[in-house]
């Protein structure tokens, strides 16, 4: 068991560093990507800690109904944090407003 779970950490992280290199590449050829470390630091701490939920929450809940409803909800509030970041939509402290 513990072999399995540590076997689906290293995968989600690898997922999460395989997705940060999108952003990294697109420097690269695009003056319109403009990250800085703490930026991807940010992004790394958000994409790893939803994952580490979504991959607790579906070990944790058997219930179909709830297991997806967490999920939903673990997902939504990531899209708002970075959409709140990217853009300060809703004009909070955390975009620097």
């Amino acid at each position: 068991m513990e072999s399995v779970v540590s076997r689906r950490i290293i995968k989600i992280v690898c997922g999460v560093a395989l997705v940060l290199l999108i952003p990294l590449i697109a420097m690269q050829f695009s003056q319109e990507v403009n990250w800085s470390v703490f930026d991807f630091m940010v992004a790394a701490f958000l994409l790893l800690a939803t994952a580490l939920t979504l991959e607790w929450l579906t070990r944790k809940f058997k219930h179909t109904t709830y297991k997806w409803l967490w999920i939903i909800v673990v997902c939504l509030v990531l899209l708002l944090l970075w959409a709140e970041l990217a853009v300060g939509i809703f004009g909070s402290p955390l975009a620097g407003s």
